[in-house]
């Protein structure tokens, strides 16, 4: 095993963790397979470094930053649809431009307000004043800032060592090199709150439309002369993030879905996305958007389906997939989004926090819970030792979930973190999904971290 695993960890913890990592690990030696782990590495082709050229006059910068970087040329200088996340990968990808980016710029379009997209706008802005466009929205929103340890950071899987870490799903990292932060940020200087404005800008027409998905504020930005479409986050090689685990609103899929029928309906030949690479040819962009709205519409409409028949959600998760047709599409693969995440946060914001059965009104304490379960269980070492077999068995979800009842009520129990630690690493290392696997290493290697010094 790669010593780079435990860089910045104090000896203490670097042997507990090699411990750990190499008995959860060996499974490959047993035969087991990691698919969802190979598939995921696989999928990190999509961010390789590359200036790509869309049709005349429209460049994507892809891999620089977390987000891409477009770049449409005017007869009086340049137009960029969004910045990347920082300074120093804007200045990265302004390089990576060179001669293409001739001329001043004359505008900046932010297709939504996440930072990845607006954190390098004062490096193509420069000192040419360019006019800064986006909703409305944008503006009366609260910046949506990553947050740190054990939240949003761990998504992305920031803090973990480069050994474990593949990628972000839809980006090769975030803020794993250069934390995010609003340093390179310009502030719009002309929005617009309809569902679409058109304009000219040097000598290039443009329409930017309202498309709510990800973002409330989330903008497409269509060339009509160039058949290209820009969609912002509302389109990714990736099942879409509808309910992030980093913390969220349910982002709402009929208004999602809605979006994507508007842009598919513009017949465009090129779809620029602002993550991953570039789709091409009419017949390809139309069917990559129906299947991309037929995935999130398949999804919503199985579980309205299930909530009328009063199903609960661990109920639904169980049965609600995509259909063979769309699970095998290579748009809808669940490197980012997860379709039970989805199912729970549709159920929550359709009937709420109850599932209807009376029990879980007014349910017992954790701790409570735990200390009466271990009781009937014969004490915290026969649980832990259920555990262990568990862990042997290949159950680390259930290894995990018993190691929970000992550290609900011995929330220092070292023995309860190692198997924790232990089935969440087993865990991880079979995701497709990156934002699981980021977060299940990520809250192994923090239970290590907090191992008392030996």
């Amino acid at each position: 095993m790669s010593s780079m695993i435990f860089v910045n960890l104090p000896m203490q913890y670097a042997a507990a963790l090699a411990v750990v990592m190499l008995v959860a690990l060996c499974g490959t030696a047993a035969g087991q397979e990691f698919a969802g782990r190979e598939k995921l590495r696989a999928h990190s082709n999509e961010f390789r470094k590359e200036v790509i050229r869309v049709t005349d006059g429209v460049y994507v910068a892809v891999g620089y930053s977390a987000s891409n970087v477009i770049l449409i040329q005017g007869d009086s200088g340049s137009i960029i649809v969004d910045t990347g996340s920082n300074p120093k990968e804007a200045r990265e990808a302004r390089t990576a431009f060179g001669n293409l980016l001739g001329g001043p710029v004359r505008a900046i379009i932010y297709t939504h307000g996440h930072p990845d997209h607006t954190g390098g706008a004062t490096v193509f802005a420069g000192n040419d004043n360019p006019d800064v466009y986006s909703q409305q929205l944008l503006v009366e929103g609260a910046p949506d800032i990553v947050r740190g340890r054990r939240d949003g950071g761990d998504q992305f899987g920031m803090t973990l060592p480069d050994s474990l870490y593949i990628n972000a799903g839809i980006q090769l990292q975030y803020g794993r090199v250069t934390p995010p932060t609003r340093e390179g940020y310009v502030p719009p200087t002309r929005t617009f709150s309809g569902d679409q404005l058109s304009l000219t800008i040097a000598g290039v027409r443009l329409q930017l439309l309202h498309t709510p998905g990800e973002t409330r504020e989330n903008i497409a930005v269509w060339l009509p002369d160039k058949r290209v479409l820009m969609p912002g986050d509302d389109f990714y090689r990736a099942f879409p993030n509808l309910s992030p685990i980093r913390g969220t609103r349910l982002r709402p899929p009929e208004v999602w879905i809605a979006s994507l029928e508007k842009m598919s309906d513009l017949g465009a030949e090129y779809l620029v996305p602002g993550h991953m690479r570039p789709v091409m040819g009419a017949d390809s962009v139309r069917a990559a958007l129906t299947a991309y709205r037929d995935g999130i519409k398949s999804v919503l409409d199985q579980t309205i389906e299930g909530i009328r028949k009063g199903e609960r959600p661990d109920a639904l998760v169980q049965h609600v997939k995509l259909p063979p047709h769309l699970a095998d599409n290579p748009y809808l693969q669940e490197y980012y989004g997860s379709v039970a995440w989805s199912v729970r946060a549709i159920y929550a914001d359709y009937v709420g926090w109850f599932d209807g059965n009376a029990t879980n009104m007014f349910p017992l304490p954790e701790q409570d819970r735990a200390a009466r379960i271990i009781g009937m269980s014969g004490g915290a070492a026969q649980v832990l030792s259920r555990a262990r077999d568990a862990l042997a068995a290949g159950e680390f979800q259930w290894a995990a979930e018993l190691a929970d009842y000992v550290l609900a009520v011995d929330s220092e129990n070292i023995d309860a973190k190692k198997i924790k630690a232990q089935a969440l690493t087993e865990l991880g290392e079979r995701q497709l999904n990156a934002t699981a696997r980021n977060y299940y290493l990520s809250s192994a290697q923090y239970l290590l971290r907090d191992l008392p010094l030996q």
